[in-house]
């Protein structure tokens, strides 16, 4: 018989690196509307700001129009909130066929608090082919049309 003596401890798992797409190159963003100081390169792009925020109040949608069809394996999305408490709700979907029709990846809800839960973090896990459209849709606060939707960050790979 062979033996081996192994350790109890596992060793540390490396950590993740994730190739995010360069939305600068590959993309064109269409947004519902936009504060002139909080730009949507802000979100979208490292290292460039606070994120993004819209110019008016309610539901507004972000539109990343890929000029060649992509294949997707990971979203992560950031979301910050530390001033009111609110439930907010977003909803991802992708389109293959230049958004004439769409597929639903998550809906999901989430509660800020400004004494509690002030930041929300998704990573959606996909497989998918052939996007050329890839939408978010925030509603801000699901019992009123008063709050501003924002966005911390949105990475694609």
């Amino acid at each position: 018989m062979r033996k081996r003596l192994i350790s109890d401890r596992q060793p540390a798992a490396a950590p993740a690196t994730t190739d995010w797409l360069r939305l600068d190159d590959l993309a064109e963003v269409e947004i519902s509307s936009e504060d002139a100081s909080y730009p949507i390169e802000s979100a979208l792009l490292p290292g460039r700001g606070a994120g993004w925020r819209a110019a008016v109040p309610g539901r507004q949608t972000i539109r990343l129009l890929f000029a060649q069809p992509q294949a997707l394996r990971r979203i992560r999305l950031c979301f910050v909130e530390t001033a009111l408490p609110r439930t907010q709700e977003y909803l991802l979907r992708w389109s293959a066929d230049g958004g004439q029709s769409f597929r639903e990846i998550v809906r999901q809800q989430w509660n800020f608090s400004p004494q509690g839960a002030t930041s929300q973090t998704e990573e959606h896990q996909l497989d998918l082919a052939g996007v050329n459209v890839l939408e978010l849709i925030i509603t801000p606060d699901v019992a009123s049309e008063q709050a501003f939707a924002s966005l911390a960050e949105l990475r694609v790979a």
